[in-house]
């Protein structure tokens, strides 16, 4: 989700690695979105993507990674206001692991400037990237890794949020979260059993520090919400049975009550042998503040893989994008909230 055109409401990326192109953008226009071709061309792009105004020219600017099959993360240029062209794509990472599932951007080290963060998969790594001073004439970003793993489950999933309230931006992901102090970053295991998931973060529990989400998103499990108690963080189930493959995990206040929410939907359809999911869900865990939820299955019947929640149309209230992974691919989902 970013606003491409910098017309104050969000437009959106899709990208596919099956043939080209690899990634297109939808921009909302009053009556629907006009789609633009971002990069023509086949790309094994991975699950995840961030936006960012990375040259500093005032207009939001894309990063993905490659899939297993690459050691490559790319950056595009956004031509705004011209999207007549495919975007200029220049390169951030080519060398060492491959996989790269998931990124985001936040100023971590608190020097005032943003940071790119990406897990590498194949190299046991969570990485961090420099934005380098001139991003258009640089080859690759200058990085280092923040955290590695030697053995155990892959890790993935990204979140960004200041944890413990003190002030600075945190990472959270792979069941972990980090902070950083006194010039290096800290981990901190919130559930080692959590690594493989997808994480977000919100003021579950009013007051204190913050709540983490964890879901099993390439895998059946149950969604938990964390709550630090002053020495240990406590789990807590959403729901009393197992979500299928729930890659789709936000947490906002959708019905602006004031209270935070869940949102987790499960995938229609996933493998390279197709495993199908007959019936997949969205729920919604209405939130009332004080670590109470009630469960509602908001949709059914409709395959979800790396689907958000967002303001789509403008109006001020939260929409739900729905993408699928191969379930009924290609096509893309959208439900207004009204």
């Amino acid at each position: 989700m970013a606003d491409l055109n910098g017309d104050g409401v969000n437009d959106f990326v899709i990208v596919a690695r099956v043939e080209g192109p690899s990634v297109t953008g939808f921009l909302k226009e009053a009556d629907g979105w006009r789609k633009i071709i971002i990069d023509p061309e086949f790309l094994r792009v991975e699950a995840g993507g961030a936006s960012h105004d990375i040259d500093g020219d005032g207009d939001l600017d894309l990063v993905f990674g490659a899939d297993a099959g690459g050691n490559q993360i790319w950056w595009w240029e956004n031509p705004s206001p011209d999207f007549s062209a495919p975007w200029a794509r220049r390169l951030v990472k080519d060398s060492g692991g491959n996989k790269h599932h998931d990124q985001l951007f936040g100023d971590f080290d608190g020097d005032g400037r943003a940071e790119l963060v990406s897990w590498n998969q194949r190299a046991n790594a969570l990485l961090l990237f420099e934005v380098p001073d001139n991003p258009r004439s640089s080859d690759v970003w200058e990085s280092g890794a923040i955290y590695e793993w030697s053995e155990g489950d892959e890790h993935e999933g990204l979140a960004a949020a200041d944890v413990d309230q003190d002030g600075t931006l945190d990472l959270v992901g792979g069941g972990r979260w980090w902070g950083y102090r006194d010039g290096e970053f800290e981990e901190h295991v919130i559930d080692d059993a959590f690594r493989f998931t997808r994480a977000a973060v919100g003021d579950l529990v009013e007051g204190g520090w913050l709540e983490v989400v964890f879901a099993p998103g390439d895998m059946d499990g149950r969604p938990k919400w964390f709550e630090w108690d002053g020495t240990a963080w406590i789990g807590h189930d959403l729901v009393e049975t197992d979500v299928i493959h729930g890659h789709s995990l936000a947490v906002a206040d959708i019905n602006g009550d004031g209270a935070t929410d869940v949102f987790s939907a499960e995938m229609g359809q996933w493998g390279g042998k197709p495993t199908v999911n007959p019936s997949p869900k969205v729920r919604v865990f209405w939130g009332d503040g004080q670590g109470g939820f009630e469960q509602e299955v908001l949709l059914e019947g409709f395959g979800h893989h790396e689907s958000r929640v967002a303001d789509l149309d403008g109006d001020g209230d939260l929409d739900i994008l729905g993408k699928p992974y191969n379930w009924e691919a290609p096509r893309v989902d959208v439900w207004l909230q009204e």
